[in-house]
């Protein structure tokens, strides 16, 4: 007797992801999958040509969106792109823009193949070492999965914010992408990639530092740190900005909604205080700022008036002895799983 929708439960995808359910074919006995009189009924969603899932499945994650996706793929091809970095770890990128799903980039063999639903598929060449699989799932390389999207991002600001999350999540570095992207030569979008490398950070810890950042660098200001900390004359940590401006002294946040908040609007103004009292200036970025950044930047150049006339040497940014160091990816990868924990740990706050 075959298994009605409602008490079908599908196999689990992979043990290293709970949660994580794989769709199956058509079984004419109605037991490891649904008979084709099933599938054509409201209890079952077909998730790509031929497999299905009961309904009551959705794909509420971008890994269950993934995974679905994948089950297309032929024994040589490999899930790129986005979804790639997101298999990988890279939490950032969640398949969505502007509240609008992105389909999963899939790297295929024949181009004529249908793409399943919310994805889409490119045929472009590869190299031999591009694909691997992870927790059951074939993926592309981080580096060949971050210069696919940097590649086809649409603007060059775009580009750069892809690369800063890649990096923050320690998938790449500058240096490997600046190797990587030679092998590139002639490929579409390749030039943008290059820029993009060339204006990353490997410690840009949201899209919005990036975006700030770079608008920095609009009005000249590059000798720019990311969540870089900075010591009082006596070595103390008095904060680690978003942004600090080394030759004028300034340093640049980001307000998003959660800085309205009691508790963190109020740590928020004692953080300002403590930087001004090393005199430091202080500039905050808003979400009304993104519309039109004259004003932000009107209120920059102030600051870099203000701090040029008192160049303070209250503050430094060299590391004391008992410091350690997180500041680029190289770093990072050296820090032991207790180290991680701890100090990565309380980046976003």
């Amino acid at each position: 007797m075959s298994v009605p929708a409602d008490r079908f439960e599908p196999p689990a995808f992979h043990e290293g992801r709970p949660g994580l359910v794989r769709p199956v074919p058509v079984d004419p006995d109605g037991k490891v999958g649904p008979t084709r009189g099933q599938a054509a009924g409201k209890g079952w969603r077909r998730t790509s040509r031929g497999h299905y899932l009961p309904a009551r499945f959705a794909a509420e994650t971008a890994e269950q969106r993934i995974v679905e996706a994948a089950v297309a793929l032929g024994a040589d091809d490999a899930v790129t792109g986005w979804a790639a970095l997101r298999w990988l770890g890279a939490a950032e990128f969640d398949g969505v823009e502007l509240d609008l799903e992105l389909p999963v980039p899939l790297l295929v063999d024949d181009h004529r193949m249908d793409p399943p639903p919310g994805a889409f598929i490119t045929a472009e060449r590869r190299q031999r070492d591009d694909r691997r699989v992870v927790d059951g799932l074939p993926v592309t390389h981080p580096l060949r999965s971050v210069c696919f999207e940097m590649r086809f991002a649409p603007t060059l600001v775009a580009a750069v914010k892809i690369f800063d999350m890649a990096a923050q999540s320690d998938l790449v570095s500058k240096r490997e992408a600046e190797t990587y992207v030679r092998r590139l030569s002639g490929w579409t979008g390749v030039g943008r990639c290059r820029e993009a490398i060339a204006l990353g950070d490997e410690n840009t810890w949201s899209r919005m530092e990036t975006e700030m950042r770079l608008l920095w660098r609009e009005i000249g200001l590059v000798d720019v740190v990311s969540n870089h900390p900075v010591f009082d004359a006596a070595g103390n940590h008095i904060g680690t900005p978003d942004l600090l401006d080394l030759d004028h002294g300034v340093v640049g946040e980001y307000d998003g909604s959660l800085h309205l908040e009691g508790k963190q609007r109020a740590k928020d103004i004692r953080r300002e205080g403590a930087f001004r009292r090393l005199g430091l200036e202080y500039v905050t970025m808003v979400a009304a700022d993104r519309r039109d950044p004259a004003d932000f930047l009107r209120r920059t150049r102030d600051a870099c008036r203000r701090g040029g006339r008192d160049r303070s040497d209250r503050w430094t940014v060299t590391l004391p002895a008992w410091w350690v160091a997180t500041t680029t990816v190289e770093q990072r990868r050296a820090l032991t799983s207790e180290q991680r924990s701890r100090i990565l740990g309380r980046r976003a706050g």
